[in-house]
């Protein structure tokens, strides 16, 4: 029996049925944020690196020893903010999930701090801070999660060592 894979542009979206391996693995690629990075930006890939995947554009210059803020193309971040930052030193640093994106656990803007608790039984809240989490899969990342009255208003992933926000 042969197995068919069918495509279909929706809204923008493209959605596939085939086998549900491969479903969820086109699903994934392009709709959630983690535990690596989003769709093909990597945390840690070199600014040569992230351009050369095509799904960036340069919104803010680096100042001497700062980052780079950059867009995805695909999801332009308003004024007055940037999609991700890029580091000299670490590359990728940070990438804020667009708007409709998730964590492979299912957290995204929306979310109640309940869900997050829920998902990441681990979440730590400093006391000056936003709650984070390590990423499940990926030791070297983390999720941090803006938080206003209980829900969830922007969601980023970042290198655990990165260099360009607080």
């Amino acid at each position: 029996m042969k197995k068919v894979l069918v495509a279909v542009l929706a809204g923008g979206a493209l959605l596939t049925a085939a086998t549900p391996a491969l479903a969820q693995t086109t699903q994934a690629a392009g709709t959630t944020l983690g535990p690596y990075g989003y769709g093909k930006v990597r945390l840690g890939m070199t600014e040569k690196q992230a351009r050369a995947t095509g799904q960036i554009v340069l919104k803010m210059a680096a100042e001497a020893g700062s980052c780079s803020g950059w867009d995805l193309k695909a999801h332009p971040s308003g004024k007055n903010a940037v999609g991700l930052y890029i580091s000299k030193k670490k590359g990728v640093a940070l990438i804020s999930a667009p708007k409709g994106v998730k964590t492979p656990e299912g957290i995204g803007v929306g979310s109640t701090m309940t869900q997050i608790k829920k998902a990441y039984p681990n979440v730590k809240t400093p006391q000056d801070g936003y709650p984070s989490v390590r990423v499940p899969g990926n030791p070297k990342a983390y999720y941090a999660f803006l938080v206003e009255k209980g829900k969830v208003y922007e969601l980023s992933l970042g290198l655990n060592a990165q260099d360009c926000t607080n």
